[in-house]
């Protein structure tokens, strides 16, 4: 677990806690039939800090990039997978027309 998943949980708890709040806010407004205006300054803030954290998380965890080598061997499909149960030929495809005679106006 490096610093950047640790930021992402962080990030999480900080969302999940100003969603929270807000709920809570809202029932509040509802017992003392006061109208809902949006939500008080600290959860924005809240919101605003747990997407920046998981966004910087999003981006750091990861890893690097690699490279990707056009001509190389290792991005070719060499074999089909050995299990052809899944393939599927028969769609609804074959209720269309062959031959489509149709003029642009």
């Amino acid at each position: 677990m490096g610093l950047g998943f640790v930021v992402g949980v962080l990030g999480v708890l900080i969302l999940s806690h100003a969603a929270y709040s807000t709920i809570q806010y809202r029932s509040l407004l509802k017992i003392t039939e006061e109208e809902f205006s949006g939500p008080p300054m600290n959860v924005v803030v809240e919101l605003i800090l747990g997407l920046g954290f998981c966004m910087w998380a999003a981006l750091t965890v990861p890893g690097k990039f690699r490279s990707i080598v056009p001509y190389s061997d290792d991005n070719r499909v060499v074999s089909l997978p050995a299990n052809m149960d899944f393939m599927i030929f028969n769609h609804r495809g074959k209720a269309f027309p062959l031959d489509v005679d149709m003029k642009l106006k």
